[in-house]
């Protein structure tokens, strides 16, 4: 009973050091190692590979800066885009609440815009008006009171675009910042004689390639897609926008994020020649004129 206890004995230890001498391949060791191909959080169970595929959190992800050139202008003929360039314009502002949200993500992209304030909302906002211009965007004028320039006399139409820059122009003072000569006509509604004399005068007036319509009742998507819709089908463009609506402060991000996406660059627009603002418009015989006609 001994000698049997003692041969199985041996037994055993021979087969036990048979497997510790045999070598252990890579794979075996891989295949020990291992961990499951599972992640485990608050006790569920996610495959690794869908955890991995899930979109990550945005704030770990700093915005794309899409600034592009600056570009120095004289004339409205100036304003000459490359394909994939854009300029951001909004009007109608300044508005407390949503002009320094539209601020914080421009800053977040690290693009510049062009502001075309009305004379009323300026002299309402002052301190807004200022911050616009010291964040390093550029101030252009609306006329005063967001009227149709068209449905009034010469000397009227011309009286209301002066007091529009004149009330900008005030409110800008003692930041140091003056005000552009971009201005752009309400309703995107103008005349030859109105534009001619602008021109003449010096001032920038800015166009519109792409509207964004964002003064349609729209969600903030609707408004995105169209706007970048409209983008692409130009290639480049003069955007408008308007920061007096909750619906352009909300789809701004979106917007921006998609133009991130497809390679655009935004352009920075700025007068080539600051003296060139405290121009008088050309009014000289404009009451005789009128009279003639």
């Amino acid at each position: 009973m001994q000698l049997s206890r003692f041969v199985f004995s041996l037994v055993v230890v021979g087969a036990l050091l048979g497997d510790c001498a045999k070598p252990v391949s890579s794979q075996s060791r891989l295949a020990e190692t291992a961990l499951p191909d599972r992640m485990t959080t608050s006790g569920t169970q996610t495959p690794a590979v869908a955890q991995l595929a899930q979109s990550r959190p945005r704030e770990i992800f700093a915005p794309r800066n899409i600034a592009g050139r600056t570009l120095a202008v004289a004339s409205t003929s100036d304003i000459i885009l490359r394909p994939g360039e854009v300029v951001l314009t909004f009007d109608d502002g300044p508005r407390a609440g949503k002009t320094p949200a539209i601020l914080d993500t421009l800053d977040d992209y690290g693009v510049k815009a062009t502001f075309l304030m009305l004379g009323s909302a300026a002299q309402a906002n002052p301190n807004l008006t200022q911050k616009v211009a010291l964040r390093g965007h550029t101030v252009g004028s609306h006329t005063y009171d967001h009227v149709n320039l068209s449905t009034l006399s010469r000397q009227a139409a011309i009286a209301e675009i002066v007091r529009g820059e004149e009330a900008v122009a005030a409110a800008l003072a003692g930041s140091g910042k003056s005000l552009s000569p971009f201005f752009r006509f309400p309703y995107l509604s103008q005349t030859g004689f109105l534009r001619t004399n602008l021109l003449h005068s010096g001032a920038v007036v800015l166009d519109v390639d792409i509207d964004s319509k964002d003064y349609y009742r729209d969600t903030p998507a609707v408004v995105a897609q169209r706007t970048i819709a409209r983008l692409e089908a130009r290639g480049s463009g003069i955007v408008l926008f308007h920061d007096i609506h909750q619906r352009t402060v909300d789809m701004l991000p979106a917007f921006l994020d998609q133009l991130a996406q497809k390679g655009y660059s935004v352009v920075r627009l700025v007068p080539r020649d600051q003296s060139i603002f405290g121009r008088d418009l050309i009014t000289a015989g404009l009451a005789a004129e009128e009279a003639a006609l």
